[in-house]
């Protein structure tokens, strides 16, 4: 019996308001696990089991699949879908609630992983969940729509590139692997995806205070089509005129225009 008849005879019903749209297709499946090089010594967190297609995958190559699936619903038919894959569990609950640590406790692994087929609203949350937890990720391998994918791994000077993707890329590299068609999925959503992996950073930038430079990445972005000189008027404006011109940039740049290694020597000149 295959993944859509199981879900028809546990009379599942999708539910908008978890973006459920299943990924079905083998090949693109295949796809996402190779990108992970998953061995036995990996514990694997999947956020969003839905009907367990990719749970199967990626049981085949790691020691554990931890799953979380929002949508007790699924419960029954994925006790029939993931009959034979006993190195997984799945905890029906919201992700966002959980103690990641409490729940990864239990397991012995070398290394983490992080695999999910997300709804746009709640893949910050989420990759953010892991930095404020500091959970050692090695890497999260995410599918979300692809105007989000360009979000995450724009670079500077595009349309794109706003304060999420430095606060992203301070933390992990980003890269887009692929991009997924919409007509792969169950039921078809009404856009197309791209899969894209965040990989951890092994040196981070040297900051005198991170705080301070989240806060003022945020405010030069406050007003997208407006100046840093209009944005940042509370802070200095002197200092960092003189700081960009030391990267041929002035204070009438948009901070679409300013990198994250520029935004670094803004914020250590200020909190001298």
């Amino acid at each position: 019996m295959n993944v859509k008849d199981i879900l028809n005879e546990s009379k599942f019903t999708f539910k908008k308001k978890f973006g459920q749209n299943f990924l079905l297709d083998q090949n693109i499946l295949n796809n996402i696990v190779k990108l992970g090089n998953i061995t036995k010594d990996t514990l694997v967190i999947e956020i969003g089991v839905g009907a367990g297609a990719l749970t199967k995958k990626l049981s085949e190559k790691a020691m554990v699949v931890l799953g979380y699936e929002i949508d007790s619903s699924l419960k029954e038919p994925l006790s029939k879908i993931l009959s034979n894959n006993d190195n997984v569990d799945i905890i029906y609950d919201d992700f966002l609630n959980r103690n990641i640590k409490e729940d990864i406790n239990k397991y012995q692994y070398k290394n983490i992983m992080v695999v999910a087929n997300l709804p746009y609203y709640i893949t910050t949350p989420i990759i953010t969940k892991f930095i404020n937890e500091q959970i050692d990720v090695e890497k999260i391998i995410v599918m979300v729509q692809k105007e989000v994918a360009d979000r995450f791994s724009a670079i500077p000077g595009t349309k794109s590139y706003n304060s999420l993707t430095i606060f992203l890329n301070y933390y992990f590299d980003i890269r887009k692997a692929f991009l997924v068609s919409k007509n792969v999925f169950y039921p078809k959503p009404n856009v197309d995806s791209a899969v894209v992996i965040f990989s951890k950073k092994t040196h981070h930038m040297h900051l005198k205070n991170k705080d301070h430079f989240f806060k003022l990445v945020k405010d030069a972005f406050v007003q997208k089509r407006k100046t840093l000189k209009n944005n940042l008027k509370s802070y200095d404006i002197k200092k960092i005129d003189e700081c960009l011109k030391k990267h041929n940039k002035n204070i009438n740049f948009r901070a679409e225009n300013i990198t994250i290694e520029e935004f670094g020597d803004i914020s250590n000149e200020l909190s001298k």
